[in-house]
């Protein structure tokens, strides 16, 4: 079968068994870098994907993509809620209560973000409802005094469903036995687990509950959006924020949580640029094995010269032979990259398991598991700079090549 010459001279000297062992072993160690690098780039890459992922459908789906909220108590939030809910951009409306309290049971003490809701409404701009462990969010009764606690709370308390606990707000009430703060107790009746740090410091009780433990009254402290684009989240907010008359404000996710998946998108970037260094280490690897074939085979270059091959063939044999160790280093790098990124949960897991470890513990990150989302443009970027770098690296020596002078290369042969 027809071969253009310098593929099958490239091919052949690929495939030739080279009487310099040393030469052999670069070429190798040229292939295994670039195996390496594409393979652990693509599984990096493929993680903090998951890692935003997960941020985004669990942190955000739990803490509000916008809110609207009063100076002082929102008498009309049911005004305000028609008025969000006739944007386009809005999904769901839900009221809040919202504050910080201290969580007491059985002498455990812990801090805690109390939010008070409308279970049907919640359900609506939230994914509370699909991650309880025990019990419902209907559970929640006005004037049963009920609560929801994180899973990790619930454990730090050593609280179960049906426990009695207490609730301190940092307010005092003047009594005749002097100055005292604020204490309510509640029935725990159901416990979530989003698997982020919010199921150590979250908790839920009713709407109505929060009013009367706040003292508002019919009102509330805002009403939280939900919406098809978290990414609009502000404009849209400040924009059904401005039909309302004065007094009312609006906040949204990024004030909140952007610096974290900013940090995450800064993270993802510099540590590809990182690790894309191991791939330019065995691209320059593939200039030292280029070299010292193009030294070796002088006599080789020599007679093809005499025999009418031109300067351009010879180039192109020797970028087709440099070619060949970034192809394939690239491509199963990038199999077994894309095999680790799959896998690597169930991996993680079985690890923690074998060794009855926790890697991430929801007490410090956001994520207590390793994900992995894998993105066939990671790919595409990965495997595309890795043979761009491939081919940068076989233009020196090939070019060196193509200046070898037939007579001076048989001069002593």
């Amino acid at each position: 079968m027809f071969k253009p010459l310098p593929l099958f001279i490239g091919l052949r000297y690929t495939r030739a068994k080279r009487r310099n062992h040393f030469i052999s072993f670069i070429s190798l160690t040229s292939m295994l870098g670039m195996i390496l690098g594409v393979a652990v780039l693509i599984l990096v890459l493929s993680v903090m994907n998951g890692f935003d992922r997960e941020l985004r459908e669990r942190i955000l789906g739990m803490v509000p993509h916008a809110t609207i909220q009063a100076d002082g108590a929102m008498q009309d939030w049911q005004q305000v809620a028609e008025l969000a809910m006739s944007d386009a951009a809005v999904v769901g409306v839900a009221p809040f209560i919202q504050g910080q309290v201290m969580l007491t049971h059985s002498g455990n003490v812990q801090g805690a973000l109390v939010n008070a809701v409308l279970p049907d409404a919640e359900a609506q701009v939230s994914i509370i409802k699909e991650h309880m462990v025990v019990g419902q969010l209907e559970n929640l009764q006005a004037g049963e005094f009920g609560i929801i606690l994180g899973e990790l709370l619930a454990r730090q308390l050593r609280a179960t469903v049906g426990s009695r606990v207490t609730l301190v707000m940092p307010q005092a009430t003047a009594s005749p036995a002097g100055v005292l703060p604020r204490l309510k107790r509640f029935t725990v009746t159901g416990v979530f687990k989003v698997g982020a740090q919010l199921d150590g410091s979250l908790a839920l009780i009713h709407l109505a509950d929060g009013a009367k433990l706040y003292r508002l009254g019919d009102g509330v402290h805002g009403v939280r959006l939900k919406l098809y684009d978290l990414f609009e989240a502000g404009p849209t907010a400040w924009r059904i924020t401005s039909q309302l008359s004065s007094g009312y404000w609006a906040s949204d996710w990024t004030r909140t949580q952007g610096n974290l998946f900013q940090a995450i998108k800064l993270e993802k970037t510099m540590i590809g640029l990182l690790l894309l260094m191991i791939v330019a280490v065995a691209a320059f690897n593939i200039i030292s094995t280029l070299v010292m074939v193009v030294t070796d085979k002088r006599s080789d270059i020599a007679i093809l010269r005499t025999m009418g091959a031109s300067p351009r063939t010879i180039m192109l044999s020797f970028i087709v032979q440099g070619a060949v160790i970034g192809v394939v280093g690239t491509v199963i790098g990038a199999v077994f990259g894309i095999i680790l990124a799959l896998s690597v949960s169930d991996v993680i897991a079985w690890f923690e398991q074998l060794l009855n470890v926790q890697i991430l513990s929801a007490e410090v990150y956001f994520i207590s598991y390793i994900p992995s989302q894998l993105l066939l443009g990671d790919i595409l970027t990965v495997c595309g700079s890795a043979l761009l770098l491939s081919f940068l690296a076989t233009l020196y020596p090939s070019i060196r090549a193509a200046k070898i002078q037939p007579a001076e290369a048989l001069r002593y042969e």
